[in-house]
């Protein structure tokens, strides 16, 4: 008997597998050229491919549900020589696995079909029906540096994560391995790295070496036991612009946290204190208008509590994802053990005094 949503985790995690390999080629093989974009991260020629991948991949299997990815195809349009390049990777990137690389309904016809794939990303989302959310490369600046990214993917229905997969090349293969303050930079040396957790609503959660054909056998993951607060380690954002860096550090000194803060970008910071390699991440607003995307943040919510953690804003509320394109409801991010999160939670709020 399969499991419920069997079809759908196992296109994503291979969806995010192949969108992996490419994102990679990217890094390796090319000038990682930037195009502008109105908030300012960088964005790469990864990120149009990889998205163009994926959303190839849900189309083919799930054309009738809607899609919520951060990229869209206009600049390509008006730049046919980084439509081109793009192509290409797009073109010769693919599992090598016959059978997997069949499930995602193989190649992109042409150019011209894979810009308006790229579009397909345009679903306002919401609470009805389902919906995929897509960061095709979570963690740009991560990704250019050479450090921690991720390729992330959900299923939301009805405005609830359902499946959450995220490929994070270069965080260690080994459960086990802690973090440590170099985890954010060079990082790409291929031997031992490269990881894909995965989440089903109420199946647990899952980490398994991230593959370039059919998945590799997966291993239950479940976040630390925390005891005692002064060995807990916390994550947190690279860029001071994601998360407030001295209110975190005035937190763990409340909380009694001696250990620096591992800092770091993307959704692996949720998949690294699922499986106990870290223990707490904070996100805290840095300023009262800004609203998180829900592509940054689907995967890693339900991949950390499905692994037995919590996942709030600093209000304590669960995050909404059936309200758009955005968190508009939420602020900040709080994600830890169950058995501690509350604890944590009312320190933030002293820290930051919130009622």
């Amino acid at each position: 008997m399969t499991s419920l949503y069997s079809r759908e985790l196992e296109i994503a995690q291979l969806a995010v597998q192949r969108a992996s390999i490419l994102t990679k080629r990217v890094f390796h093989e090319t000038s990682k050229g930037t195009v502008s974009k109105d908030d300012a991260s960088p964005v790469t020629i990864g990120d149009f491919g990889a998205q163009a991948l994926i959303i190839s991949a849900l189309k083919h299997n799930f054309p009738h549900d809607e899609i919520v990815a951060e990229e869209e195809a206009t600049e390509l349009r008006a730049n046919p020589p980084l439509r081109d390049q793009i192509w290409e990777l797009v073109r010769t990137t693919s599992l090598d696995d016959v059978a997997a690389e069949g499930l995602l309904g193989g190649g992109i016809k042409d150019a011209d079909a894979m810009l308006d794939i790229i579009d397909q990303g345009n679903s306002k989302g919401g609470k009805v029906g389902r919906v995929w959310t897509i960061d095709p490369i979570d963690g740009t600046k991560g990704f250019l540096r050479g450090g921690q990214y991720a390729v992330c993917l959900a299923l939301l229905e009805d405005g609830d994560v359902k499946v959450g997969a995220i490929g994070c090349p270069n965080l260690p293969v080994d459960d086990a391995a802690p973090l440590t303050a170099d985890i954010g930079a060079n990082a790409t040396d291929d031997e031992g790295r490269g990881v894909l957790f995965s989440a089903v609503i109420g199946q647990g959660a899952t980490s398994r070496p991230l593959k370039v054909g059919a998945l590799a056998e997966g291993r239950s993951i479940s976040m630390k036991p925390l005891t005692d607060m002064s060995n807990a380690s916390f994550c947190e954002s690279v860029e001071a612009g994601h998360s407030n860096q001295s209110e975190s550090a005035q937190i763990a000194q409340k909380l009694g946290i001696t250990k620096q803060s591992v800092r770091m970008d993307s959704q692996a910071k949720y998949g690294s204190i699922a499986r106990g390699a870290g223990d707490i991440y904070l996100r805290l607003p840095t300023s009262k208008t800004y609203q998180e995307k829900i592509w940054d943040h689907a995967a890693g919510d339900l991949i950390v509590r499905e692994a037995g953690g919590q996942v709030t804003d600093i209000k304590g509320n669960r995050l909404n994802f059936g309200v758009g394109r955005t968190l508009a409801t939420n602020s900040g991010v709080i994600a830890a053990p169950k058995a501690v999160h509350s604890q944590v939670l009312s320190v933030v709020q002293e820290v930051l005094g919130v009622k």
